[in-house]
């Protein structure tokens, strides 16, 4: 009798087992749904990036994608192979750094390498008022470090090339002003955003069908027990 009873509760104890793994992969499903269906970041009134983010401070989730404003000197600028853009054509981007004050700095996507050399060359002499957005910094490499080469848009690969205090994340220049005027040249778009959550929905939903049919063998097998005895 004992002995039965422990058969019964250790198999409701592996059924339950089954229903909680469904329900985790249920869950899994309903949140990787939440974020590929989420819409697009609203386009805002620029912001002043002091306002949002300091310099060697983490930058916050719920200031990515938020339209900022900067004024400053490019005092570096790089080469950013392999980028993808909002239709994931890959590009090799031109970055530079701008110093936004007398001790800090932050990486700007001004455009698409191969148009540097068609718009006026600018002194770092020549201050910048910038319109972009600001994004969270790349935590892949797209290529590799080199003279002149950054392996992904992310501050800390550039650390030991200037003294500056750096903001993290990058600014993706929608507008550039200078004493002469705008500058004209084409614009990067971001780059998609994809979900954190390995796999698909349907994947997620098919995983919640075995382990609610486990749960449902694992509580069949006393009654087929009892037919075929």
């Amino acid at each position: 009798m004992v002995k039965k009873f422990l058969e019964y509760v250790s198999l409701l104890l592996i059924a339950v087992v089954f229903v909680g793994l469904g329900l985790w992969q249920l869950d899994r499903a309903r949140d990787l749904k939440i974020v590929l269906n989420a819409p697009a970041p609203a386009i805002t009134a620029p912001v002043p990036l002091e306002s949002l983010t300091k310099p060697r401070t983490p930058l916050d989730t719920k200031v990515d994608s938020k339209t900022v404003s900067a004024s400053g000197f490019y005092v570096a600028n790089f080469k950013a192979p392999n980028q993808k853009d909002s239709n994931a054509t890959l590009k090799d981007w031109e970055v530079a750094l701008m110093q936004v004050d007398t001790t800090s700095g932050i990486l700007v996507v001004r455009g698409l390498w191969s148009d540097r050399l068609k718009e006026p060359r600018l002194a770092m002499s020549n201050q910048i008022e910038l319109t972009g957005i600001l994004r969270a910094h790349q935590n892949e490499d797209r290529s590799l470090n080199s003279p002149g080469v950054i392996s992904r848009l992310d501050s800390s690969v550039i650390v030991g090339l200037t003294d500056l205090d750096l903001y993290d994340g990058y600014v993706i220049a929608v507008d550039e002003k200078y004493r002469e005027g705008e500058i004209s040249r084409t614009r990067v778009t971001p780059e998609m955003r994809t979900s954190r959550i390995p796999g698909f929905y349907w994947q997620h939903i098919s995983y919640v069908v075995i382990w609610w049919l486990m749960a449902a063998v694992v509580l069949y097998l006393p009654i087929y027990r009892r037919r075929v005895a």
